[in-house]
């Protein structure tokens, strides 16, 4: 059965409908959109260095620029449509000020470059295994520092004035779910709340962000993105009080040999829970992801990828841990553990890691979700079929990775 096209699925709001119409009034929809929102590298990365200056430190990588100019010209021949080049343009002119900003801090700051990145605890596991929550109760602990929205985006307040960035990042959390409102249901964004390395690496240009919104993007450079992952932490850990940071993202599955040759010394906190929940789940908000951008999605390739990539690392994963082939540094998490009592969970979780649970966390936890409506944005509601799976097939071909890990069916 074909999987049933996003406009199908979907009705556009009123005001992005008559926004996409005006590119399609000045020459067609794909390429009137590209007359009204150019994206041009030249001119951007002109505009940028006018505003913020050109650093002599080229942050760790001088590939950087060619990766920018290459990123910058797929997304403009791509058939994204006015509002979706608006989104886009602005987040890579955001990165490219960042970026360049970055390699100033440095200039001034050499010492930044000798931060220690320490113990972090890194949340990874595939979407709608608990992962988000997770990692919003974890940041109710003191002792972790997770990245949050508006410095993730803005990682250095403004040399003028009154530090706007919690605004200044409002307008790109909380936009999504107005582009599309039933996208709250699927994850929320809030300028406030802690976000994954997905959204710290976009100032390197090669990390999952960039092929995350768009098809016509290339395979990621994670190699070059873990590089830039922890120079990032480096300057927001530069002369704060230091925490361990929590990180959370699910594509660290994938990259589990480049994430602990960056931080030997890391926790990894992998949740489980039933495929036939969690790949539908990725597919549908990665659809969801580029929808707001663009008419043109292939979800048959888009579901062949992505249960591709994550089966193969689920089952990877598995056979590796089974093998002692990774660094004994995991801690397991199921999500109906997680569900059915929260506090007894983590405090296993903690024990594993040999960190205290202290009551007041045990305390904030409780207050936390009883202050957490569940559903307040609308269910995230889908089923295997509607994205092209079927629960035996996910459960079969994912038959590795539910042994080793006594996973509970659905």
């Amino acid at each position: 059965m074909a999987i049933r096209s996003m406009a199908e699925r979907y009705e556009r709001p009123a005001w992005v409908r008559r926004l996409n119409a005006m590119g399609e009034s000045v020459g067609g929809r794909i390429d009137g959109a590209r007359k009204m929102v150019p994206i041009d590298p030249d001119a951007l990365l002109a505009q940028a260095v006018r505003e913020i200056g050109e650093p002599q430190s080229a942050f760790g990588d001088p590939g950087w620029r060619g990766r920018f100019e290459t990123l910058a010209r797929a997304l403009d021949a791509s058939p994204l449509h006015v509002v979706g080049r608006l989104l886009t343009k602005q987040e890579l002119l955001r990165s490219l000020r960042t970026r360049l900003q970055l390699g100033l801090a440095v200039d001034r700051e050499p010492a930044i470059e000798r931060e220690r990145i320490e113990a972090p605890v890194i949340v990874t596991g595939p979407a709608r295994s608990g992962t988000s929550i997770l990692f919003e109760l974890l940041s109710l602990d003191p002792t972790l520092r997770g990245p949050v929205a508006y410095e993730a985006l803005h990682p250095l307040p403004p040399a003028w004035g009154t530090d706007a960035r919690a605004a200044w990042s409002e307008c790109e959390q909380e936009l999504w779910a107005d582009v599309q409102p039933e996208f709250a249901a699927i994850h929320e964004l809030r300028s406030d709340l802690p976000v994954e390395c997905v959204t710290l690496t976009e100032p390197c240009f090669c990390g999952p962000h960039w092929s995350m919104i768009s098809q016509a993007v290339g395979v990621p450079d994670p190699e070059r993105m873990f590089d830039f992952h922890r120079r990032m932490l480096q300057v927001l850990q530069h002369g704060a009080p230091r925490r361990n940071w929590l990180l959370k993202t699910p594509g660290h599955l994938m990259t589990l040999d480049l994430l602990f040759a960056t931080y030997p010394d890391a926790w990894v906190v992998q949740t489980h829970r039933d495929p036939a929940k969690t790949m539908p789940s990725t597919v549908s908000t990665t659809a969801m992801v580029q929808w707001m951008r663009t008419d043109e999605i292939d979800l048959d390739l888009l579901a062949r990828v992505i249960a591709g990539a994550f089966g193969f690392a689920l089952n990877s994963v598995a056979e590796r841990r089974a093998k002692h082939d990774l660094p004994d540094r995991f801690v397991d998490m199921h999500f109906q553990e997680l569900l059915r009592d929260p506090v007894v969970t983590l405090r296993a979780v903690y024990e594993r890691m040999g960190r205290r649970f202290g009551d007041e966390h045990a305390e904030a936890i409780r207050r936390y979700l009883a202050e957490k409506p569940k559903g307040k944005f609308g269910v995230h509601q889908y089923t295997p079929e509607e994205w092209g799976f079927t629960a035996v097939g996910l459960r079969e071909s994912l038959a590795p990775y539910i042994e080793h890990f006594r996973v509970a069916l659905e």
